[in-house]
């Protein structure tokens, strides 16, 4: 049985006579990180959107054997994928608890399960559990991120989609959000990252792909690519 949970074959995205992504292809592997880096502009948020059905795409994206083209947003979370977007995007006006319940709304009839996994949040994410009745929009950027996190998980996501989970944040903060995203993947979660920072990113992942103005430059093992002399130059500041 294949260990592939998320396959992409030729991705091409399109915003009117724009090609923001040209036919990329990648794997992401049962358990693993993977993460995707590059500069500004490259495709990489064009990528996770289109995954996530947010944009038309061509080409094939298939979740644990699902084809997901034409599938509606909640559809595909159904399917076991959920995007945390950047900027976080949670919604202001409403608690952490009404948050974290939002993100169940797929599974609104299993109201044991939800609990269970509500609890199982407050516990991963302390900070929230300090904060149930607070409203989102008051927190500050580091805890919307966990509640973003959160409200993902509450999915019941098998496939983790991030996009830029340290933009803006203070550097104690960003060491607190991979640290959980570390736990979050050791207990069976896959995890897919857009990252600005490259060297981050690198570091926590198993492989990675460096997008180039839409298109693959290079994909490989992560720890081989921190020492490759294009990547280092590139993106790491060596």
């Amino acid at each position: 049985m294949s260990d592939v949970v998320l396959s992409v074959e030729n991705l091409t995205v399109r915003y009117g006579d724009i090609e923001a992504v040209k036919g990329i292809s990648f794997d992401v592997h049962a358990g693993e990180i993977f993460t995707l880096i590059g500069a500004n502009g490259a495709g990489k948020t064009s990528t996770l959107r289109a995954l996530s059905g947010m944009v038309k795409f061509g080409g094939a994206v298939r979740l644990n054997g699902r084809d997901l083209r034409g599938l509606a947003a909640e559809d595909i979370v159904g399917a076991g994928l959920a995007h945390v977007p950047e900027g976080r995007r949670v919604f202001g006006p409403l608690t952490v608890l009404e948050n974290l319940r939002l993100g169940a709304w797929t599974r609104r009839r299993e109201r044991a399960a939800v609990a269970a996994d509500l609890e199982r949040m407050l516990t991963l994410f302390p900070r929230l559990n300090e904060r149930c009745d607070q409203l989102a929009g008051t927190l500050s950027g580091g805890e919307q991120q966990m509640l973003a996190v959160a409200r993902a998980l509450m999915s019941q996501a098998r496939l983790l989609v991030l996009d830029e989970p340290s933009m803006g944040l203070a550097p104690k903060l960003v060491k607190e959000i991979y640290a959980v995203l570390r736990d979050i993947n050791r207990e069976g979660v896959t995890l897919l990252l857009v990252e600005q920072n490259a060297n981050l990113a690198l570091r926590l992942a198993d492989r990675a792909a460096v997008l180039e103005t839409g298109t693959i430059a290079l994909a490989g093992a992560s720890a081989e690519l921190l020492q490759d002399a294009r990547v280092r130059e590139a993106y790491l500041g060596a």
